[in-house]
């Protein structure tokens, strides 16, 4: 039978940073407020589209597994804000990389889409349509982030995680998966006007941000993802002791925190990196894997598990026995260059829209 085995890991951040006491200046906030209703403290912010941070990522990811852009032959570019409907932000991203010839498409499942793109590439693999995949989940939140809305503005940044798969005959990597959604709640979290909905050319900026009912969001997220990951834990026959590692989706510290309590989980198992960079959608499970890695946190062999609850409202989790190799084969010197613009100059094409008025002048 065959597997798909994670072999590749890599993540590429903005340079420019967000924190709490820079929204003090737009908001009605501090960071007290925010930090303890969200555990976060600052967030990044991009200069560069998508499929630039998501190329970074994936030349890091690429460099990990010892693999060329061209022993790739498929691409799922998880997210959703592409830098463009047609083409996919995958397309660009396989020119950028010099993957061409590889099947290329973009998976929006919101914030679980990173956890939706692994299952497909797994099946993929597992079906014999592919033997090596690309897997990027990559943001820039900041395009719809309306940065009059205290309630949202102070939970979204930017950035990208990729992950390399590929085909082996040994029983690890992916092993088991929940998916589901509940599309009755989606107006719970969406962006009223993100499609074809609303007049062409004439953007309202009331509808056009992220809207999200806090308390609903919570409940349904600690529903979803819990229950997904319970569900998968039970398909393995694990144990809750058996569980090395949870790697949520990095939403808000209190969702990840509620969520380790209803599955039983000791917080000493779960990796948290919410605090450096805020709720990045696709690109928070692929970016904290990477850094798990890095702090030495996934030893051969070990156990995880990939949790994920996001707009739609979507929700997923895997199982996931690691390999033998932790280190990466190689490294890769990609990085997003750098800017020498401030964070209120590369926001302010967003403040001009949504209306966002500065306490000090730019």
């Amino acid at each position: 039978m065959r597997y798909a085995e994670i072999t590749g890991w890599g993540k590429a951040m903005p340079p420019t940073v967000l924190t709490n006491h820079d929204l003090e200046q737009i908001v009605d906030t501090n960071d007290e407020w925010i930090t303890s209703r969200s555990g976060i403290k600052e967030r990044r912010i991009s200069h560069v589209e998508i499929s630039e941070m998501g190329a970074v990522a994936a030349r890091h990811a690429l460099a990990a597994a010892g693999r060329e852009p061209g022993e790739i032959d498929l691409i799922v570019c998880a997210t959703l804000t592409p830098d463009s409907t047609v083409p996919a932000s995958a397309a660009l991203l396989q020119d950028r990389i010099g993957a061409n010839g590889a099947a290329a498409f973009d998976l929006n499942a919101n914030c679980s889409g990173f956890v939706y793109a692994m299952v497909v590439a797994d099946s993929m693999i597992k079906a014999g349509a592919a033997t090596r995949a690309l897997l990027v989940g990559v943001e820039k939140l900041s395009y719809v982030t309306d940065y009059t809305d205290r309630s949202t503005c102070v939970l979204f940044g930017d950035g990208a995680g990729a992950v390399v798969l590929e085909a082996t005959d040994e029983p690890i990597g992916l092993l088991a998966s929940r998916l589901g959604n509940d599309g009755s709640a989606a107006p719970f979290l969406c962006i009223p006007e993100s499609g074809t909905r609303g007049t062409p050319g004439h953007p309202d900026p009331r509808k056009a941000g992220i809207y999200m009912e806090g308390p609903e969001v919570f409940k349904r997220a600690v529903k979803g993802m819990g229950g997904a990951s319970s569900a998968v834990v039970e398909e393995m026959g694990w144990t809750i002791d058996d569980i090395d590692l949870l790697i949520p989706h990095q939403a808000n510290q209190r969702i990840i925190d509620a969520v380790a309590r209803r599955i039983g989980l000791d917080d000493t198992k779960v990796f948290v990196n919410i605090q450096s960079y805020g709720n990045t959608s696709a690109a928070t499970v692929p970016v904290a894997l990477t850094e798990a890695l890095e702090q030495g946190r996934i030893k051969p062999g070990a156990n995880l598990v990939f949790a994920a609850f996001g707009g739609g409202l979507s929700y997923g989790a895997a199982a996931v026995r690691w390999g033998e190799r932790v280190e990466p084969v190689g490294v890769s010197d990609a990085a997003i260059p750098a800017t020498d613009r401030s964070v209120w100059e590369v926001l302010a094409p967003n403040l001009e829209f949504f209306g966002a008025t500065r306490k000090v002048l730019l």
